[in-house]
């Protein structure tokens, strides 16, 4: 087991939380069961976790609230598990910071590879060398505190809207495809998920306008994809 990978399993349902923690298990990372939000906030005040597996519908602190809670004071990877189907809910949801919403009844097998996924997302951020500051207009993405600044103003974004925002300025007259994004990004074949895209590139410019109302940084190039706005 990798003892060096800790997932907290927020899940009331006593048989789906064992069943998320067996997945887990197989993949050789370390599972925590936590049966309410109020138990899962305990765990988060006291250990480092590298990903959160929530449910939305719990006792006590409900799965958004605790949502609201973990990616306002920190950059750990969240993946909702729920059985609410609405997209509304999930558009909600990934507007307000979860890397990923998986439906229910799930596959095992896909929860699996998004988990393995995921991490590898998070790994790459902080283990890939890449040049001290990358600079376009007033924007600053500083790549060792990976941290996001526009006039002077800290962004609070996610791990994939920093990731997204850094391949964009990585090559700012590319037009990146939504193809391009989501395999880049998320390291797995596109299959016209065209919402997840809108959604996070929706959050990213809505934060870069609340920093700089005066600027434009990402222009949609209609039928194409994005591109970093000169």
């Amino acid at each position: 087991m990798n003892d060096n990978v800790n997932i907290l399993i927020v899940e009331d349902d006593e048989d789906i939380n064992r069943l998320l923690c067996d997945i887990i298990h197989k993949n050789e990372y370390n599972p925590k069961a936590a049966y309410s939000g109020t138990e899962a906030l305990i765990y988060l005040e006291s250990q480092k976790w590298d990903m959160v597996l929530l449910d939305l519908m719990l006792p006590g602190l409900s799965g958004e609230e605790l949502l609201k809670k973990i990616t306002g004071e920190s950059t750990i990877p969240v993946i909702i598990i729920s059985a609410k189907l609405e997209m509304k809910t999930k558009i909600d949801i990934l507007r307000s910071g979860a890397d990923d919403y998986i439906t229910k009844p799930f596959d095992i097998e896909e929860v699996s590879a998004r988990i393995d996924s995921c991490l590898r997302r998070t790994r790459r951020m902080t283990n890939e060398p890449r040049i001290n500051q990358i600079v376009h207009k007033d924007l600053v993405i500083d790549t060792d505190s990976k941290e996001v600044t526009v006039n002077g103003k800290l962004l609070k974004l996610t791990a994939i809207e920093y990731e997204i925002l850094c391949l964009l300025v990585s090559s700012p007259t590319k037009v990146f495809t939504k193809a391009n994004v989501f395999e880049s990004v998320w390291n797995e074949e596109f299959y016209g998920d065209d919402n997840t895209i809108n959604v996070h590139m929706s959050n990213i410019r809505s934060k870069l306008s609340k920093a700089n109302p005066n600027e434009e940084y990402i222009e949609t190039i209609w039928g194409m994809g994005y591109r970093l706005k000169t």
